[in-house]
């Protein structure tokens, strides 16, 4: 799992999701996130199914809805520690679906691991206003050290640029994910191409 993990963030794009995650399935991302928390279910379902036609090469998640993951048939969810339970999501979506959880330090890293999730959302690394309930910056100190106490795969979120990205990699970041550094730009695909270029090999995500 390397590479970079791309986001949706609608309030913040210039072209909106549609177009954002046809970019950044040209530009070689191999999982897909859909955030959407704000808009009527009819037509969170309806733009879900479109970004999973668009995915259907890739994984597709859908961040903290389970039971929209389960109406447009992707790949597995993203879950916040306040969101739906880790084990509530397993028993619903099955054996097989992807789970990522989002870690704010190590004893949540530790405990998500051990629940079995398939990977680790470390955030927020930097300062950032993407997200207005991210919390407090966890720096790359640790991140590193939840590298160091687990196996599975860490996606490092939150203020990521391209300047501070190989810091980020160096302490231990399998994928990063920087949405205002590339959905507020006009070529989505040229800003997410030059991430995948600090992965060392093929960038790939599960």
């Amino acid at each position: 799992m390397r590479g970079y993990y791309f986001i949706t963030e609608a309030a913040l794009s210039r072209a909106g999701n549609l177009s954002d995650v046809t970019a950044a399935v040209a530009a070689g991302v191999r999982v897909v996130q859909y955030r959407q928390k704000q808009g009527l279910p009819r037509d969170l379902v309806a733009e879900a199914r479109q970004l999973r036609q668009l995915c259907r090469h890739i994984r597709f998640l859908v961040n903290d809805r389970v039971d929209l993951a389960l109406e447009v048939g992707a790949d597995g969810v993203h879950l916040g520690q306040e969101d739906f339970s880790y084990y509530k999501a397993r028993n619903l979506l099955g054996p097989d679906k992807i789970i990522g959880v989002t870690v704010h330090n190590v004893a949540e890293a530790l405990a998500a691991q051990a629940a079995g999730a398939d990977y680790l959302g470390v955030s927020p690394i930097f300062s950032t206003a993407t997200k207005a309930d991210a919390g407090a910056p966890t720096g790359v100190a640790l991140l590193a050290e939840i590298r160091r106490q687990v196996s599975i795969p860490l996606v490092a979120i939150g203020g990521i640029t391209l300047s501070n990205a190989p810091a980020v990699i160096a302490a231990g970041a399998d994928a990063v994910c920087a949405i205002a550094a590339v959905v507020t730009q006009p070529e989505v695909k040229t800003e997410i191409v030059k991430f995948q270029k600090l992965f060392c090999g093929n960038p790939s995500i599960f």
